[in-house]
């Protein structure tokens, strides 16, 4: 068997080839470079759990970043377990062919307690005080000590959050390398998530993007000299391509001033109420799933969506695409291109529950990307995060309300397909591979990566 790895350079799509990505371009210059169409919705979880096992998302399960369970009514986002992911998975394929075969899963999603035979991922650890402290989880087990001893504590606040930068890239670079060395895996599956913020925070056509190329651009020529030195051959993809918004539509608002959506006030706060609701919605990026507690009100909430500014698509019961599963809603919004989908319901925005002004993406009932965003004036400044990390520090339970309620500082977002005009995540695979289509779709990739490793 061949040894490959595949890059998964989120956000990376043709456009971005050229004067600012030279190690990159180099690559794409002597490979095959195709396109790739992914799922609706074209966000995280979904199209890496797609490309990872080659179903649709109605196969897998994994209808977004994250979904409302009926049973319980509860909304959970950015679970890890990959026992949540249905199929089998390029690394069990590739097992049966060759018991020698191993892989390496670094940072791509749902990557705990799955077959992989080296994982590295985010799990930081939720102390019983309310601090957070930034961790990894491994496996095995003592990777987790070996890796952080040699490159320090994973940055865990660059790698998501309002200080998200080049430097938990960097980290997972290093840590890749580290793990090839030691483990000499067949296959490394390598995620780096740096442009994907300046493309949500700046916008795709922001000038100070072409910086933020070279940054993600130098790790990745880091990444392909070191696996070209041991002979792996290299593949770079993407998930998808951002496109450019303005606002955002808040559907849950919507469903509350039709009075089909309920909430609680606590201590002058309002929470959403989704066992009570007659309906609400899960936003995540520009899709939202609606779920309806009456069946008989699903076409009455649907002519609702449809004749709200904002939304494109509304998609009902079997015209959900490949999204007609348990885990989805009984109604798939799509937002305009300019637009994407927050989950507030709330008028007055002191009555916004107290998680909406920190980073918390376990309780928000939807994905929210003004967590990349301090707020404005003394509420985000320095000086009261200083404060606020001191009392912290010395042991005071307090809140780090610090993140910014304006849906308008988001510049880009994604979830749409290629069809709806979306722009096409990049596939970069060496030209002595098998030929490949100028465009084919996400799910196409496990049999590109079998086949390859086998050729």
């Amino acid at each position: 068997m061949k040894r490959i790895a595949v890059i998964n350079v989120v956000g990376l799509t043709k456009s971005h080839l050229g004067e600012f990505t030279p190690n990159i371009t180099a690559l794409a210059n002597a490979s095959s470079v195709s396109t790739l169409t992914p799922p609706l919705p074209a966000v995280t979880s979904t199209v890496q759990s797609t490309m990872l096992t080659g179903l649709s998302p109605q196969e897998h399960g994994v209808v977004a970043n994250g979904w409302h369970e009926r049973q319980t009514n509860e909304t959970f986002f950015w679970r890890q377990s990959n026992t949540l992911v249905r199929g089998e998975k390029v690394w069990d394929a590739l097992r049966k062919m060759d018991d020698t075969f191993t892989v390496a899963n670094m940072f791509w999603w749902f990557n705990m307690y799955s077959s992989a035979d080296f994982a590295v991922t985010p799990r930081p650890i939720y102390c019983a005080n309310g601090n957070k402290i930034p961790d990894i989880w491994t496996m095995p087990s003592k990777l987790r000590s070996s890796l952080q001893n040699k490159l320090g504590q994973f940055p865990l606040f660059n790698f998501w959050g309002p200080m998200a930068n080049i430097t938990s890239t960097k980290w997972i670079v290093d840590a890749t390398i580290e793990v090839e060395k030691e483990h000499n895996p067949t296959l490394t599956l390598v995620y780096i998530p740096h442009l994907d913020y300046p493309l949500q925070k700046l916008g795709p056509n922001h000038p100070d993007i072409n910086a933020e190329l070279q940054a993600v651009d130098k790790e990745v020529g880091k990444l392909i000299d070191h696996f070209h030195s041991q002979q792996i051959e290299v593949c770079v993809v993407s998930e998808y391509g951002v496109e450019e918004v303005n606002d955002a539509v808040a559907i849950n608002r919507l469903l509350r001033n039709n009075a089909l959506l309920c909430v609680r006030e606590e201590f002058g706060r309002e929470y959403l109420d989704a066992g009570a609701s007659l309906c609400f919605a899960v936003p995540d990026h520009q899709i939202a799933h609606v779920y309806v507690k009456n069946k008989n009100n699903i076409g009455t909430v649907a002519k609702l969506l449809q004749d709200q500014d904002g939304i494109e698509f509304v998609f009902v019961g079997d015209d959900r695409p490949q999204l007609i599963h348990d885990r989805s809603g009984d109604i798939v919004a799509v937002s305009n291109s300019d637009k994407w989908f927050s989950h507030d319901w709330w008028e007055d925005v002191s009555k916004a529950p107290d998680y909406q002004t920190t980073v918390d993406i376990h309780n928000k009932p939807g994905y929210d990307p003004r967590e990349l965003f301090l707020a404005s004036g003394w509420r985000g400044s320095k000086a009261r995060i200083a404060y606020k990390l001191l009392l912290k520090k010395i042991g005071f339970r307090t809140l780090l309300d610090v993140i910014s309620l304006d849906v308008t500082k988001v510049k880009g977002s994604h979830g749409r397909t290629v069809k709806m005009g979306a722009p096409a995540p990049i596939l970069i695979i060496p030209a002595n591979t098998k030929k490949v289509p100028q465009s084919l779709p996400s799910a196409a990739l496990i049999k590109l990566i079998i086949d390859w490793v086998n050729s």
